[in-house]
């Protein structure tokens, strides 16, 4: 398992990258000021990195007990990524409908294609920082 230390690291690096690339693409999709985008990828982030935290150890708790492993296939991790951002889902869309002023209609789609977009990121940053920082049991398990 992680420490807690790299869970952190990983949320805290996970975060600045996607908003470096979601501010500018969000202004830019939804027509909106980067200024109000910003705001709500900033709010969505620290809610986002608790959350991410929270749920890869809840996660990689549930795959070491059940399995005995956290080394997570392809399914596993397009099942981890679907999971994350529907919870993220529930909760954001509220905050981004009241924040930009838009109906709960607007929000969601917006937020849909927020997730979309982070599904896809998540993906393709776990498999990165996975093999960047692997743990020694996936080593010898190859």
């Amino acid at each position: 398992m992680r420490t807690a230390w790299d869970r952190v690291r990983h949320a805290i690096c996970f975060e600045i990258i996607g908003l470096i690339l979601v501010i500018p693409l969000g202004a830019l999709v939804f027509a909106m000021p980067m200024h109000d985008i910003g705001v709500v990828g900033l709010v969505s982030a620290t809610i986002a990195m608790a959350w991410n935290y929270v749920f890869n150890l809840g996660f990689d708790t549930i795959l070491q007990r059940t399995i005995g492993t956290t080394l997570k296939s392809v399914r596993l991790r397009i099942a981890h990524a679907v999971l994350f951002e529907l919870g993220l889902l529930i909760v954001l869309m509220p905050f981004i409908a009241w924040y930009l002023g838009i109906t709960l209609i607007h929000a969601l789609v917006m937020d849909i294609s927020f997730a979309l977009f982070y599904m896809g990121y998540a993906f393709v940053f776990n498999l990165a920082y996975d093999r960047a920082f692997p743990l020694p049991e996936w080593r010898e398990a190859t």
